[in-house]
């Protein structure tokens, strides 16, 4: 009998957790960029210094075109010169980068956009 009284009361108290844990609204909710300030300096610089540096140094080799060691030089890379299409083409597809290597992960290229998309804030 007290088996049955507390599994009824693990029950109830359950219960009341899950149902209490409820959104019936989406205006409370944020989206994502507006939580989560990317920058160059907390996120973008060691994406590009793990990734592209490699190529794109203070000189670049390999054929790379422009350097990308520095804020400027990566802000206009996505203004002027393509890099989230070069980023963001499928692997193997021609001129995706890093150039012979493995396409980045989206998660790591969406950090780039929202990098974009919140004003390439230094």
């Amino acid at each position: 009998m007290k088996k049955n009284t507390i599994l009824i009361s693990f029950l109830f108290l359950g219960t009341v957790l899950v149902s209490s844990c409820t959104n019936d609204s989406s205006a409370d909710l944020s989206d994502i960029d507006e939580l989560d300030e990317v920058t160059y300096t907390n996120t973008v610089k060691s994406i590009i210094d793990n990734n592209c540096i490699m190529c794109h140094a203070a000189t670049p080799v390999n054929g790379a075109p422009m350097s990308l060691t520095t804020y400027e030089n990566v802000k206009q890379a996505v203004l002027n010169r393509g890099l989230l299409n070069r980023i963001s083409r499928a692997q193997g597809e021609p001129g995706m980068m890093p150039n012979g290597g493995t396409r980045l992960p989206q998660p790591v290229i969406d950090q780039v956009q929202a990098w974009a998309n919140q004003g390439l804030i230094e």
